[in-house]
């Protein structure tokens, strides 16, 4: 492997530098997230074996008034979401807020503006008296920044089991910093995908249409096309694991053969050896002791939780200790 020392022109490069270079080879998986990831994501959430995004759906649609209830203030309240995605679990709380009138304002943030535009867009259309201005960045720049709106309370809310893509000592630092934005009648309002079968678990991130190999493949598609390099895609094998024991599921690209990579941009030759894996992602399950551990950890008590009918996942409601 050859490694020269260059400027990088952007964090997406160095990060890709760090992390093929590294023992063993990974990448980060907020990098598959580009236009043609987005669409593939949205195509993953609705598989039939992809049963987070139902779950969380009937969630929202069965505990509506108890979760507006909780978030409701009096002198009104931001809804501020990370990883607001395309919004659509979120459209059945906005709608029930907006047509019962509640005085709120809707933060979506999210890494990508492309799919905050689209939201902002179908949110005009399909809800518009809700008051929304969209956040573009990563859920660590913009939680500098929530300090900020403390005129009311904060309602932060985190779908979609985001914190499984955390390592536990980076869920904490995660939860922590939100803790840290938070006033004492602030709530976060956050998902926990719940410990299962683990073929369940399997079935969902490994589907035998290939969407989910697709997504992870669009962070080499990205490194070809962003910094000039020459993977080809056919040469690696998308593998998921899961470890019932501590509740990982991994999602691996696997070198089927020995390979050499040119990344131009970097002016950098990566070797593969045949069955040589990148860590792209991590999903972390859990069960309550796991989160109420993790939110002590970070200065939060559990609230309360909401569940659906398989109880295959939960949102959970914190506040300041």
């Amino acid at each position: 492997m050859e490694k020269q020392t260059i400027t990088h022109t952007s964090e997406f490069a160095k990060d890709v530098q760090e992390g093929l270079t590294a023992f063993p080879k990974y990448l980060s998986s907020k990098y598959i997230y580009d236009k043609k990831g987005d669409k593939l994501f949205q195509d993953i959430m609705n598989l039939p074996d992809y049963y987070l995004t139902n779950c969380e759906f009937n969630i929202l649609q069965k505990h509506t008034q108890a979760i507006a209830n909780y978030f409701s203030s009096n002198n009104g309240f931001d809804l501020i979401e990370l990883g607001a995605g395309d919004g659509k679990k979120t459209k059945i709380l906005l709608k029930h807020l907006a047509n019962h009138q509640v005085d709120f304002k809707y933060l979506p943030v999210d890494i990508s503006q492309n799919i905050l535009d689209r939201l902002e867009d179908s949110l005009k259309s399909e809800i518009p008296a809700v008051d929304v201005e969209t956040l573009q960045g990563t859920y660590f720049s913009v939680l500098q920044n929530l300090k900020n709106y403390n005129k009311r309370k904060k309602a932060i809310m985190v779908l979609g089991s985001n914190i499984g893509n955390l390592k536990h000592d980076q869920a904490i630092d995660f939860l922590k910093n939100i803790q840290l934005a938070m006033s004492e009648e602030d709530m976060l309002f956050m998902g926990f995908d719940q410990k299962k079968n683990p073929q369940t678990i399997l079935d969902a991130y490994n589907d035998t249409t290939g969407v989910t190999e697709a997504f992870n493949k669009n962070l080499l598609v990205r490194i070809n096309t962003e910094l000039n390099a020459d993977f080809n895609i056919d040469n690696f094998k998308h593998w998921e694991t899961y470890d019932p024991e501590t509740g990982t599921a991994k999602s691996f690209l696997v070198s089927t053969k020995n390979q050499d990579i040119e990344i131009n941009d970097l002016k950098l030759k990566v070797q593969f050896k045949q069955w040589e894996t990148i860590h792209t992602e991590i999903s972390q399950k859990y069960d309550d002791d796991v989160v109420e551990w993790l939110a002590g950890e970070a200065g939060l008590k559990m609230v309360e939780f909401f569940t659906d009918e398989n109880k295959y996942y939960k949102n959970y409601i914190f506040q300041k200790k």
